[in-house]
């Protein structure tokens, strides 16, 4: 496999109009999860992609290992728990990255949260390029934890480890969320992490604070969302110095690439969609520039659907986009249904 991940998946249901949730009176079924949308969006552009997982023997369950099987990912190691539920969550229409938003999680004693070592296969997980963690995974249980760190722990044959932080204060209701965290990135080759997320769990403000407290891996990804995004690189190997480069530190290079303009239908899923844009352009050798930009075009297609999850733009018409110059590629323009639409995108943005 290209790529394997680990994590609960949940059945996801958006209520089918606006309004509390107490007043809603139906909702549309999908699915969200972290690991396994980036997964999907993995498969959809092209690479072998794995997802490892627990669910319930439930109908709950069978949607979700269809469903995500359906966009092409591997899900031959998913493992059913007969006296444990697949998890599920009830959102409302607002955005969830505002305050204007209801979210209710079912998942306590979950089927996922009974993930250990002895319970799914790792022998799948490490039978790939890149293993994609979460935070998430860490918080669901003791066992889950203590796969991760399995997982993550140095050896002979381990795969590139890709971890996103995903900080959830609410999965973390004691105060050793931060530090299980900070643990787990720095046993990590390559990080994502919001610039938000880094003031809320360590209190560091700024990319570079963020590289300082995490000086092993390889690559670590800040996001400042509408801000862009910048990629501190440690491997000589990996490193690129490009125009868009905003200066050296004492473990290699930094890339600032800015975000498009994207008119923004839900928040939801982009964060996942990024790292599987990133890693999609890191499976394939891709200079540091193009990887962020990848990261950024994946994402703007989960932030034009209202859903968690969004099949990315094609990968010619995502390589082409990646290939504009600086100033095209500031005009940039993402609104629902582009990733339809490559050429006349691509025609205003080179027009001057």
């Amino acid at each position: 496999m290209d790529v394997a991940t680990l994590g609960e998946s949940m059945v996801a249901f958006r209520p089918s109009r606006p309004g509390r949730l107490a007043d809603v009176p139906s909702f549309e079924r999908g699915i969200g999860g972290a690991e396994s949308n980036a997964a999907c969006v993995l498969a959809a552009a092209g690479h072998s992609a794995r997802w490892v997982s627990r669910v319930g023997a439930d109908g709950f369950g069978d949607h979700l290992v269809e469903t995500i099987g359906s966009w092409g990912v591997d899900v031959d190691a998913v493992r059913r728990d007969p006296d444990r539920p697949t998890g599920v969550y009830f959102r409302t229409a607002g955005d969830r990255a505002t305050d204007a938003h209801e979210v209710a999680y079912y998942r306590a004693g979950s089927a996922a949260s009974a993930m250990s070592a002895r319970t799914v296969d790792t022998a799948a997980l490490r039978a790939c390029r890149v293993l994609h963690l979460s935070g998430i995974t860490a918080a669901l249980s003791g066992d889950c934890l203590e796969l991760l760190r399995e997982l993550t722990a140095p050896g002979p044959g381990r795969p590139l480890v890709s971890f996103d932080v995903n900080f959830r204060p609410a999965l973390w209701p004691d105060a050793d969320g931060p530090r299980v965290l900070l643990e787990l990135a720095r046993r990590a080759d390559i990080v994502f992490v919001g610039d938000d997320e880094a003031r809320a769990a360590w209190g560091l403000r700024g990319g570079r604070a963020v590289r300082e407290a995490l000086p092993e891996p390889g690559t670590v990804v800040v996001k400042q969302g509408a801000g862009g995004a910048t990629a501190f690189e440690r491997n000589a190997e990996w490193a690129v110095v490009t125009e868009d480069a905003d200066g050296t530190d004492t473990h290699g290079t930094a890339t600032h690439v800015a975000a498009p303009h994207v008119d923004v239908v839900a928040h939801v899923g982009a964060g996942d969609a990024f790292a599987a844009g990133f890693l999609s352009a890191t499976l394939r050798g891709l200079p540091v520039r193009d990887r962020l930009r990848h990261g950024h075009l994946a994402a703007a297609a989960a932030l034009t659907v209202p859903g968690d999850l969004a099949p990315p733009p094609a990968r010619d018409h995502a390589d082409r986009l990646a290939a504009l110059d600086d100033a095209a590629w500031g005009r940039l323009r993402l609104g629902p249904g582009w990733t339809r639409t490559a050429r006349r995108a691509e025609e205003e943005v080179r027009t001057p």
